[in-house]
């Protein structure tokens, strides 16, 4: 591996921890490491100069990236080599979120309802359909402590499922706005983000919903639990909102930059990284 100072600047888009290494994606193909909580970073070998998406990491070795071209990548080494395991161009859909149950069980999602589903650890993946309509499908929501598994989709669409992913059903929305992220923290609990600000939370697994004021008009793009139990949810114009009960409500600690934001990582020691159109950085340096 090689320092990054020229890719950490770079349009970065989604993160992952693996053990206490953090990994996080971006433009032209960057995968960027972090052994010492992001305060340096090495640019891992990767293949492809494609946009990557997104990156799960399942253990300390383990992972998958995903990103434009339908490319699907894996890494058996914590992130410090990446290989192809499916890619399909002439297609021309991008994959915007992946997400494994197990080492063996696993899907990716993307644009006008694309969905792959693999058995097998990423060696080889099967289209499926989630439903009727060509919907972009955004992120990939796991509840946390359960098998219970939410598809976050443009339009209002919310998909669940309740057998990790082997079957999903539409749930009821409360409005006609893309959902770009979200975060499950109990089994009945989901908290979605979308656009212009808005921010919706369910207590019976998306069967209704609760509107929680943002205070922003801001595209909402991400959302992560912290150790603490506290909730960021990030987006554009540099929109942080931090909720600490449970995402009933939410208090604003923008950046006075306003760049975009894509995504948040918590980190080791209870801080946060920021990931987005400036690279990373953590909640709080300037």
């Amino acid at each position: 591996m090689a320092p990054a100072p020229l890719a950490i600047r770079s349009l970065l888009l989604d993160g992952a921890v693996a053990g206490s290494r953090l990994v996080v994606v971006g433009e032209r193909g960057h995968v960027l490491l972090s052994d010492d909580n992001g305060a340096s970073w090495a640019q891992a070998r990767v293949p492809v100069r494609v946009l990557l998406t997104a990156v799960h990491m399942r253990g300390e070795r383990t992972g998958w990236a995903v990103g434009h071209d339908a490319t699907i990548l894996r890494t058996r080494d914590g992130g410090e080599t990446w290989t192809p395991v499916h890619r399909a161009p002439e297609e021309e859909l991008p994959l915007l979120d992946v997400w494994f149950r197990d080492e063996s069980v696993g899907f990716a999602v993307g644009a006008y309802g694309y969905f792959l589903a693999t058995r097998d650890g990423g060696e080889t993946w099967t289209r499926r359909t989630v439903g009727e309509d060509d919907f972009h499908l955004n992120a990939l929501i796991p509840a946390a402590g359960s098998r219970r598994l939410y598809i976050a989709a443009e339009a209002g669409v919310v998909y669940r499922s309740d057998d990790g992913g082997g079957s999903w059903r539409r749930m009821p929305s409360p409005y006609t706005g893309s959902w770009f992220g979200g975060v499950a923290p109990g089994e009945n609990e989901v908290l979605l983000a979308g656009l212009r600000g808005h921010l919706f939370r369910s207590e019976d697994g998306g069967e209704s919903w609760t509107r929680v004021p943002t205070g922003t008009a801001a595209t909402l793009t991400g959302a992560a639990r912290l150790p603490s139990g506290s909730i960021a949810i990030v987006g554009l114009e540099g929109s942080v909102l931090v909720s600490r009960d449970g995402g009933r409500s939410v208090s604003s600690r923008g950046l006075p930059s306003r760049e975009g934001l894509s995504a948040a990582l918590p980190l080791a020691d209870g801080g946060v990284l920021l990931i987005g159109e400036f690279g990373v950085r953590r909640l709080g340096d300037k």
